[in-house]
C-alpha cells in the first residue's frame, strides 16, 4: 500500500470507488454430505473429489481448503443448525447488499460458506487461521474465489453470518483498491475500516484500554513479523497459544482499536487520535 493510500483511506471514509460483483455458491450441504461418509479414508477420498477439479491439477471449491474433513460430530451438528436457521439465505442477501455499496469497476467473484474446525480441530490454530484469512486469503481471489469461515467453537447467529459476508467482501474490496497489508499499520487500517463497513460491534475495549493499546501498537506500525503482528492484533492470549512473546495486551485488543478509530474517525476524523494521525507519527503517512 502506498503512503498516498495510506494517508487516503485514513480520513474518515468508509467507502472506496470498486466494484465486486459477488455470485453465492451454497457449499452447507455439500460440507454436510461429506460428513456422512464415515471418519476414515473414504471421507478424505471423497474430499478431495469433492474440492480438486477431476484432472487433479486445481481446487474447484477453493473455500473448502478451510474445512476439516476428519472433524467429529461437533461439526456436522453445526451444519445441520446452519442449514436449518437458512444461514446460506442470509449470506447471499448479505453479499447482494454489501456488492451494492461498492462503486466503480473490479472484477468477479463466487462466495461461499465454510465451517472451520477451532474447536477440535487438531490442524487449527484460531489465531494463526485467522490472521492467514484476514491477511493472506486474497491469493485465493485469484481463483475468483471468497471464502466466508463460520468457527466450530462459536453459536451459529445469522448476525455473525452476516458480518463475516460483508466483511469478506468489503475486504476483497478493499484489497483490490489499496493492495495487500504488509505491515501492522496497513493491517489495523484495513480490518477497523472492513469491519466498520461490516456494521461490527466486537471485538471492543474501554476507553482505559484504547488508550493503553495505541500506546503499546505505537513503536510496532512497521512491523512485519509474525511474533510481533498476532500478538499486537490478537492480544497475549494469541501470544500464549503460539509462543510468541505477550505485548500485555487484552484479547484481540488491537482489532478492537482499529474498529474503533474507524468508526470514530468516520464520524469525527478531526476529534479522535485516528490511525492516520499514528501514521504521521510514524512517519508512514501525512493525515493531512
Amino acid at each position: 500500500m502506498s503512503e498516498d493510500g495510506l494517508a487516503r483511506v485514513n480520513r474518515g471514509s468508509l467507502s472506496w470507488q470498486t466494484d465486486v460483483n459477488i455470485e453465492f455458491v451454497p457449499l452447507l450441504q455439500i460440507q454436510r454430505d461429506l460428513y456422512r461418509i464415515p471418519r476414515g479414508p473414504e471421507r478424505f477420498s471423497a474430499y478431495l473429489k469433492t474440492m480438486v477439479t477431476p484432472e487433479g491439477t486445481d481446487v474447484r471449491l477453493p473455500p473448502l481448503v478451510a474445512m476439516n474433513p476428519m472433524a467429529k460430530d461437533h461439526v456436522p451438528t453445526l451444519l445441520d443448525s446452519l442449514l436449518a436457521i437458512e444461514a446460506e439465505a442470509t449470506a447471499a442477501d448479505a453479499s447482494i447488499e454489501a456488492a451494492r455499496q461498492l462503486d466503480g469497476s473490479a472484477g468477479n467473484f463466487k462466495l461461499g460458506l465454510v465451517v472451520v474446525d477451532d474447536l477440535k480441530g487438531g490442524w487449527t490454530n484460531r489465531y494463526a487461521s485467522e490472521f492467514f484469512h484476514r491477511f493472506e486469503g486474497p491469493a485465493a481471489h485469484k481463483r475468483g474465489w471468497l471464502g466466508a469461515w463460520i468457527w466450530s467453537s462459536e453459536a451459529p447467529t445469522l448476525a455473525a453470518v452476516r458480518e463475516e459476508v460483508m466483511g469478506v467482501v468489503f475486504r476483497a474490496a478493499y484489497v483490490i483498491e489499496h493492495g495487500a497489508a504488509l505491515n501492522l499499520a496497513d493491517m489495523l487500517a484495513q480490518e477497523g475500516h472492513v469491519m466498520a463497513m461490516a456494521g461490527c460491534s466486537e471485538p471492543s475495549l474501554d476507553a482505559a484500554d484504547l488508550d493503553y493499546t495505541r500506546e503499546v501498537l505505537q513503536p510496532h506500525l512497521q512491523a512485519t513479523d509474525l511474533p510481533t503482528l498476532i500478538p499486537c492484533l490478537f492480544g497475549d492470549p494469541a501470544a500464549h497459544a503460539l509462543g510468541y512473546p505477550p505485548q500485555g495486551l487484552s484479547h484481540r485488543a488491537g482489532l478492537a482499536l482499529a474498529l474503533s478509530e474507524a468508526r470514530l474517525g468516520a464520524r469525527s476524523p478531526d476529534s479522535v487520535p485516528t490511525m492516520g494521525r499514528w501514521y504521521e507519527k510514524a512517519n508512514l503517512a501525512e493525515y493531512r
